[in-house]
């Protein structure tokens, strides 16, 4: 499978390396005659050459300290990931010692092979696939029940509908807090503790958010293609999977990774409903790493939160174009 897919996109990957080599070169050779007209200028008469490009200079310029700023806050931002990745790769007695300097003395994996191995006899490839599993099914249920429910509100007629709209934006304002006791009762009684029901069945019945961008979105295509399929025979079901859907990929695609994200991420539903360690997603078993009553494998620790990261990552380098769709966009322009 490996070897099909790299003679597949071997043409692709060649040309693009080719691309990165030789451009710059190309751009040299083109701009060569004006940038050299340019230097000669400024070194002979540079009251000309000031006055001449003065535009571009401030434009440059401007350019220039904007870039600076985003790059230096950049770079506070993503610091302390930087950390991390650089102190799983030091001993117990550097990751404490030598805590400004990200290069450290000697390369090691231990600190992934110790974490990987995971505590109490589970690995942590246990806690990635609970993870993966809640995560996956919990995105798949979330985004096309969401679907249904905003293709309901965008196009469809019924008693109380903007009742019903107005209650479905008032729970977004609940905090999560304040429904977590009546919800721990409910699910009490249905004999769904330490299991992953808490955590998968209520995404079946929709996401407020989602529902609201999928409104906007839906809003924006043209009711006209909706009475064209309508009068080709098409049913309720046909419109709603053979053309509202696939123009509405981007507000998928953004939800999807919003979806994953907070699930993947989620601590606190998984710490409350789930009592079996070996059922415990990445967040819950990277919180039992940090023993308060002994010492702390901190590069363990660190090591899989950067592994706990590469599906995020992953997920965003896949499907960063619809998120950017759907968050700039509102659905097709009439």
């Amino acid at each position: 499978m490996l070897n099909r897919t790299l003679s597949r996109y071997r043409k692709k990957i060649k040309n693009t390396i080719l691309n990165i080599i030789f451009s710059p070169i190309r751009a040299f050779r083109r701009n060569y005659k004006q940038a050299k007209s340019a230097i000669k200028l400024f070194v002979f008469h540079p009251v000309d050459a000031l006055r001449m490009y003065q535009g571009q200079l401030k434009s440059a310029a401007r350019g220039l300290i904007f870039h600076a700023i985003v790059l230096a806050f950049g770079l506070v931002m993503i610091y302390p990931l930087i950390w991390m990745l650089a102190s799983s790769f030091k001993g117990p007695s550097e990751i404490w010692t030598r805590t400004t300097s990200l290069i450290p003395n000697e390369l090691s994996l231990d600190n992934y092979r110790s974490g990987w191995k995971g505590f109490a006899g589970i690995s942590f490839s246990t806690y990635f696939k609970n993870s993966l599993w809640v995560s996956g099914v919990s995105t798949v249920a979330s985004v096309f029940s969401s679907a249904i429910v905003a293709y309901g509100f965008a196009r469809i007629r019924f008693t109380g509908k903007k009742f019903w709209f107005a209650v479905m934006l008032s729970t977004m304002m609940l905090p999560a807090q304040v429904q977590l006791i009546p919800q721990y009762i409910m699910f009490s009684k249905l004999h769904w503790i330490n299991s992953y029901n808490p955590l998968i069945i209520p995404r079946f019945f929709g996401m407020p958010f989602f529902i609201f961008m999928m409104v906007q979105f839906i809003r924006g295509i043209p009711i006209e293609l909706d009475e064209a399929a309508e009068i080709d025979g098409c049913s309720r079901g046909g419109i709603f999977f053979r053309i509202i859907l696939p123009l509405i990929k981007p507000a998928l695609g953004t939800s999807a990774i919003f979806a994953f994200y907070w699930s993947w991420d989620d601590f606190l539903t998984p710490l409350i409903y789930l009592n079996d360690p070996r059922k415990y997603t990445v967040a819950v078993a990277l919180r039992n790493f940090a023993d308060p009553s002994s010492v702390t494998n901190w590069g363990a620790v660190f090591a899989m939160g950067i592994l706990a990261l590469v599906p995020v990552f992953l997920l965003f380098i896949l499907f960063q174009r619809y998120m950017v769709e759907g968050i700039s966009t509102t659905g097709l322009k009439g």
